[in-house]
């Protein structure tokens, strides 16, 4: 599942990790389903950071492989920010699922430079671990049914190995079924 990855215990590895994530995995609470200790983290070269040069240098399978993007709309005047968590062999449906829960007319990705200076990490490293409080993070139903699966970490040179149903346990999470579509 991990292909050639060399992970450890996220938590002990905080270099490998953007600040708000690391925040988060410090509070993460000591009742959530999916212990922290479960949360792992394993070095990758930066310039294959991308899902698909990734998952070819490090043997993971696209469908073990959970791409988080930051959509936006705006509502009255304010732009509104939801997360979307989907497997990388899908896409996440952002005109229709994402944009009816951000309650907006129309949703799109949200400006690279608007999602890094909001999220504090860097663009194509984006994870919902650590995400602004206020932000619904919406995971589609088939990564939470994935037993393991690689996100980012918040920086390029990591990335995040977990059980997929603690994405769907996160805090501001929601299950949404259909959020993907195949690719």
């Amino acid at each position: 599942m991990m292909g050639t990855l060399k992970t450890e215990p996220a938590r002990a590895r905080l270099d490998l990790l953007a600040a708000p994530v690391a925040e988060a995995l410090a509070q993460w609470p000591a009742d959530a389903p999916v212990d922290v200790n479960d949360v792992l983290v394993a070095p990758i070269d930066a310039e294959l950071a991308d899902t698909a040069a990734f998952c070819a240098a490090y043997e993971v399978g696209l469908d073990v492989s959970a791409n988080c993007v930051v959509v936006a709309g705006k509502r009255e005047g304010v732009v509104r920010y939801a997360a979307c968590i989907v497997l990388a062999t899908t896409r996440a449906d952002v005109n229709g699922v994402a944009r009816r829960a951000l309650d907006v007319r129309k949703a799109s990705f949200a400006p690279m430079a608007d999602a890094v200076e909001l999220t504090g990490m860097e663009y194509g490293g984006i994870t919902p671990i650590g995400l602004p409080a206020q932000w619904p993070i919406l995971v589609d139903a088939r990564v939470v049914a994935t037993p393991h699966v690689i996100i980012g970490s918040g920086v390029r040179h990591s990335k995040i190995a977990l059980p997929g149903p603690a994405l769907g346990a996160l805090p501001g999470a929601q299950v949404v079924e259909g959020l993907a579509r195949p690719a």
